[in-house]
């Protein structure tokens, strides 16, 4: 397969590139920029969304942890008071053997 040669281009004979008048750039690149910071409010605020609904789950969960904490701390206060009872009947017991 022959390769045939690069064309030469002759810049000179091409029509000169349209300019776009400076308003019409710069109300593109505005309009960009626009749709650009648009896009990106909403990625915010799907994420801000998101950190609020997981928020919300952390809370109830702190919740519940902190109730279980609760009924823990008063079972085992409960459970102390027993053996504290039952120690001093013990003492008391000893004691009145003497």
């Amino acid at each position: 397969m022959a390769t045939s040669p690069p064309q030469q281009v002759d810049h000179h004979s091409l029509p000169p590139p349209v300019a776009e008048e400076p308003e019409s750039l710069l109300s593109s690149l505005v309009f960009d920029l626009s749709q650009h910071v648009q896009m990106a409010m909403e990625n915010m605020l799907k994420m801000i969304n998101e950190i609020d609904q997981n928020s919300l789950g952390i809370m109830e969960e702190v919740e519940k942890c902190k109730e279980s904490a609760l009924e823990r701390k008063k079972s085992l206060e409960e459970e102390k008071e027993k053996f504290q009872k039952a120690a001093y009947t013990v003492l008391d017991m000893l004691n009145s053997r003497e």
